[in-house]
C-alpha cells in the first residue's frame, strides 16, 4: 500500500509538471484583428514595413521592384514565410518570370531556409507564383562566428531575379504572411543576448543627468505579442524535473522489489 501511494502522488506530480509544456508547446496564437493589415512594401532594409506574424500583408508594385517587409522572432520560434505574387496579364507578358524570396536577421544576414520553394519561375500564362521559406528555430544566443538565427527583427526581400527587359514596369500585386512555430525547450541553449537584434529607426530626445539635450535611439515598434523572451526559463526544466521523478521512482520500485518480506517469522530475534 506505501508504494502505491508513493506511486500515485509521483504520476500527479508528473501531470502538473507536464501542463506548463504542453501549453508552452503549442503554437502562439494570431493577433487579433483590432489594426489593420499593411497594404504597402518598403523599398529597402531601412524603409521595411512592419507586419505582426499570422497577419497578411499587401502590396502594389511594379516588375523590378524590390519589395520590403519587416517582422518580429522571439527565441523557440521556428518562423516561415509564405509569398504569392500576381503576375500581370499573360497577353502583356513576352516570356517567363523567376521570383524570389530572401529572409535577413536583425544584422542583415541572409538566412538559410529549412525547407520551401524560395525561388520560382513562372511560366508566361501562369497567373500566380507562390514562394515559401521556413527557417531554423531562433536560438537565444550564439557564438559571435555563427549565423544563427538569432531573436529580433527579420527581413523579408520579395523580388523578381529573371525576365525580359520588355516586361519590367509591368503592374503586379504581392500577398505576405509570416507564421511561426513554437519549437519549446528542445530548442533551448545556455545563454541569452542582451537585447534583440532591433534596429533603431529613429532618434529621440531627451535630457540627461547633468542636464543638457542628449538623443537616444528609439528601437523598431515590433516585437512579439508576449514581449520579449530570450530568458533562461524553457519547458526544459519541466522535463528534466520530470525525469527526475522518474529517477526516483525507479529507485523505490527497485527497493520494494529487492529488500524482501523481512526478517521469517520462525527466526528467532537473536539468531
Amino acid at each position: 500500500m506505501r508504494v502505491r501511494r508513493v506511486l500515485s502522488t509521483a504520476l500527479l506530480l508528473l501531470g502538473i509538471a507536464a501542463a506548463p509544456a504542453a501549453a508552452d508547446s503549442s503554437p502562439s496564437a494570431s493577433p487579433s484583428g483590432d489594426s489593420a493589415a499593411p497594404t504597402q512594401a518598403g523599398t529597402s532594409f531601412r524603409t521595411a514595413t512592419e507586419i505582426e506574424q499570422g497577419r497578411q500583408a499587401t502590396a502594389s508594385g511594379s516588375t523590378g521592384d524590390y519589395l520590403y517587409w519587416s517582422f518580429p522572432a522571439d527565441s523557440g520560434q521556428r518562423p516561415t514565410v509564405k509569398a504569392t505574387v500576381k503576375l500581370p496579364e499573360a497577353s502583356t507578358r513576352h516570356a517567363g518570370q523567376t521570383w524570389q524570396l530572401d529572409v535577413y536577421d536583425g544584422l542583415r544576414r541572409r538566412q538559410a531556409c529549412q525547407y520551401g520553394a524560395q525561388t520560382r519561375t513562372a511560366a508566361q500564362d501562369a497567373a500566380t507564383v507562390e514562394l515559401a521559406c521556413t527557417l531554423r528555430t531562433v536560438r537565444s544566443w550564439s557564438e559571435t562566428w555563427a549565423n544563427d538565427p538569432l531573436p529580433g527583427t527579420y527581413y523579408v526581400r520579395l523580388t523578381v531575379t529573371g525576365l525580359q527587359a520588355s516586361d519590367l514596369g509591368l503592374p503586379v500585386a504581392a500577398e505576405v504572411k509570416v507564421d511561426s512555430k513554437d519549437v519549446g525547450g528542445s530548442a533551448a541553449v545556455d545563454g541569452s543576448l542582451a537585447k534583440p537584434l532591433v534596429p533603431g529607426i529613429a532618434t529621440s530626445a531627451g535630457k540627461s543627468d547633468s542636464g543638457s539635450g542628449s538623443s537616444t535611439a528609439a528601437l523598431s515598434s515590433i516585437e512579439p505579442a508576449d514581449g520579449w523572451a530570450s530568458g533562461w526559463w524553457s519547458d526544459r526544466w519541466v522535463w528534466t524535473a520530470i525525469g527526475g521523478i522518474l529517477a526516483a521512482l525507479a529507485g523505490i520500485g527497485g527497493y520494494a522489489l529487492t529488500r524482501g518480506s523481512g526478517r521469517p517469522s520462525r527466526v528467532p530475534p537473536g539468531a
